[in-house]
């Protein structure tokens, strides 16, 4: 089983599909989709510590699940599960409608100054929301407006409606909508340029230090026998050095650099959890 907490055609439900296309062939045995929505992952890895320790499923760990650690949704712990690899390291954008004038940089920031913008998300309590408060609060701008929604679709189909200002994306969920010109991305919260839209500028030229990415990787529970770990993190890795999955990587603006083994990936998820963790909480959201 490889289990997700996503609904289809999310972030996370692509990735999870384009790693298993080679990993099947590569391990020989078929891996089924499961999906397990509720808590902002928390179901997800509550139904994974349900599972025997064999190695015979995955989970595709993300900084949502993160998230829902930091917040106490779940009692799993990091230490109750394995890392194998990381599949994709996706920084958070600020997608808006192209026919919107804060689809320029500089006047998305000076516009809300003044007011404040309806930011779409997939849930509260996420990276979406820790996206969009920690920008407006490091900028100094007025709080935005959170609405959420159950999935990207409709953030997509809000922000074409013109219904709301703002939506929290990665690119491969935009992509298709960007190409059609439809939406554009206003601002990107990474370190540096995204190659497939090098246009749009990052919050951190505009000021605003935050930078915040979208990360998915791939685990399974703790105690699976050593050589079982192995042969999946090999035939992870192989799966995703595969000219199928690095094309995917190219399409979404990122490259293979997204693509680590158990030890990178492990530390990532440590960083990530204590990053969440102070961010929740310097947010309010964790007493």
């Amino acid at each position: 089983q490889a289990i997700t907490h996503a609904g289809f055609g999310g972030g996370t439900d692509v990735t999870t599909r384009m790693m298993l296309l080679r990993a099947r062939r590569v391990l020989k045995q078929d891996m089924q989709l499961v999906n397990k929505k509720g808590g902002g992952g928390a179901a997800s890895m509550d139904y994974m510590m349900s599972l025997p320790a064999d190695g015979n499923h995955t989970l595709t760990w993300t900084t949502g699940h993160a998230v829902s650690m930091a917040l106490g949704k779940t009692k799993v712990k990091l230490s109750d599960m394995q890392p194998l690899a990381r599949g994709t390291d996706d920084p958070q954008l600020f997608v808006v409608n192209c026919k919107n004038d804060i689809k320029d940089a500089k006047k998305f920031i000076s516009t809300q100054k003044s007011k404040s913008l309806k930011y779409g998300t997939t849930h509260t309590g996420g990276i979406d929301d820790v996206s969009a408060i920690a920008f407006t609060k490091k900028g100094g701008l007025k709080d935005p407006t959170i609405v959420a929604y159950k999935g990207v679709a409709p953030i997509k189909t809000n922000l074409i409606k013109g219904d709301i200002d703002v939506g929290v994306l990665n690119l491969g969920e935009a992509l298709t909508e960007i190409n059609e010109g439809k939406l554009c991305v206003s601002v990107v919260l990474a370190n540096n340029r995204m190659a497939k839209i090098g246009d749009s500028p990052t919050a951190k030229e505009l000021g605003i230090p935050v930078s915040l990415s979208t990360v998915r990787g791939f685990v399974t529970k703790k105690g699976a026998p050593a050589d079982r770990v192995k042969q999946l993190e090999a035939g992870m890795m192989k799966a995703m050095s595969h000219n199928y999955y690095k094309n995917f990587l190219t399409e979404i603006g990122l490259d293979e650099t997204s693509v680590v083994g158990a030890d990178e990936w492990g530390k990532q998820m440590e960083e990530m959890l204590a990053e969440m963790t102070a961010q929740l909480k310097a947010l309010g959201y964790i007493n």
